[in-house]
């Protein structure tokens, strides 16, 4: 009686053996981009060839099989237009034109001057919105279909009181105004909205008083907020991350940059890791060194629970829009954790990377565009 007993209980725990392996390898095939941090670095090919070697195959064909599927790889991706290549001179020009604290009303107030007047230079038509102790900025481009909804790309352009705030965030408004002289004239079938956000570093005002206008969400498919995108270390160990991150870091150099997004909104994350896998173009073609340049690796990290576990990831302007409904990022170069000059007077243009703030805008661009001209990009597919 006790050996038909093992057997049975044996058979049992086979079948719920069983049972597990299938649904959990279904799970995974099914959500595995909702629940897993990913970061996609174009070094695939490498690892392949090394992996061949290894095993003692001829490593002459192997070479001449991987260069020709990269190749293959490249040629089916379109190339970055020259229309929508970015400027790394323009860019750092307006750091430097906005090496200032940008703190006080007079201080803030001058900083809109020079915004306003650069839009209108690219034919836009800044609004000034006011609300309590602040002005946000915004301009809007409509799109060839009213049904295809609008794209916001934004940033905050105040800075704290002993800070000139280059990265932070001089460098976002920079990125912002390089999309408005690229895509402003433009015809896309998306409308394409900008916003500056006034007295981020008071709590997220600007961009709180923002979503409270109703208008401003009608029909809002995405947006995107930079905010720090222009410093990069490249020594060991100078890249922190958070305690608990449930991520492999990619690096310990501060050489990538991060794209924060909720769970709720995957596609417009997607869309980030889509940008990056462009071939490489020329940056800074007035460079006396010729240097081509890449845009940055990307470390997307989709955040569950509206940030309810990680308040660290809700310390920017894309947070009011979370918890309004609407898909939102934050690119960043990762504040405190990278750059010792966060908050600090040092924060000044000679302390930014331009070669990564240029590739860094070059993948915001790429995205948006992207983004306007794609009605599926942000569908959520099976």
């Amino acid at each position: 009686m006790r050996d038909v007993k093992k057997r049975f209980w044996l058979v049992l725990l086979l079948l719920l053996t069983t049972v597990a392996v299938v649904v959990t390898s279904v799970f995974v095939k099914e959500h595995g981009e909702s629940v897993i941090y990913s970061i996609r670095v174009d070094n695939s090919l490498t690892a392949n060839q090394d992996a061949n070697t290894s095993k003692g195959k001829d490593v002459k064909t192997t070479r001449r099989k991987d260069t020709e599927t990269k190749n293959l790889s490249a040629s089916l991706r379109p190339p970055i237009p020259a229309s929508l290549q970015v400027s790394g001179e323009q860019l750092f020009a307006h750091v430097q034109r906005l090496n200032f604290t940008r703190h006080t009303p007079a201080e803030r107030s001058r900083t809109r001057a020079y915004i306003t007047t650069e839009l209108k230079k690219f034919g836009w038509k800044p609004q000034l919105e006011k609300f309590e102790d602040g002005v946000n900025i915004f301009a809007e481009k409509p799109g060839t279909d009213k049904n295809a909804g609008a794209i916001l790309v934004g940033a905050h352009y105040d800075s704290v009181y002993i800070s000139p705030g280059a990265d932070d965030n001089a460098s976002g408004v920079a990125v912002v105004l390089e999309i408005a002289r690229l895509l402003g004239s433009r015809p896309t079938p998306r409308t394409l909205q900008l916003a500056f956000f006034d007295k981020e570093e008071a709590g997220l005002l600007g961009s709180k008083a923002f979503v409270t206008n109703k208008k401003h969400l009608e029909n809002l498919q995405g947006v995107i907020v930079m905010d720090m995108v222009g410093y990069a270390c490249h020594t060991p160990g100078c890249q922190k991350y958070p305690t608990g991150l449930p991520v492999t870091p990619p690096s310990d150099k501060g050489d990538f940059l991060a794209v924060v997004g909720d769970t709720e909104h995957l596609p417009l994350l997607h869309a980030f890791q889509n940008s990056q896998m462009l071939p490489p173009i020329s940056f800074n073609k007035e460079s006396s060194k010729g240097t081509i340049e890449s845009i940055p690796p990307v470390l997307t990290l989709p955040i569950p629970l509206k940030g309810l576990l990680t308040p660290d990831t809700l310390r920017s302007d894309h947070a009011p829009f979370w918890y309004q409904g609407v898909g939102a990022v934050l690119v960043t170069d990762t504040a405190n954790l990278r750059t010792p000059h966060y908050h600090q007077p040092s924060d000044v243009p000679a302390t930014l990377d331009r070669k990564f703030l240029t590739g860094a805008a070059q993948l915001v661009v790429n995205t948006t565009s992207t983004l306007l001209e794609n009605s599926d990009a942000l569908e959520l597919h099976p």
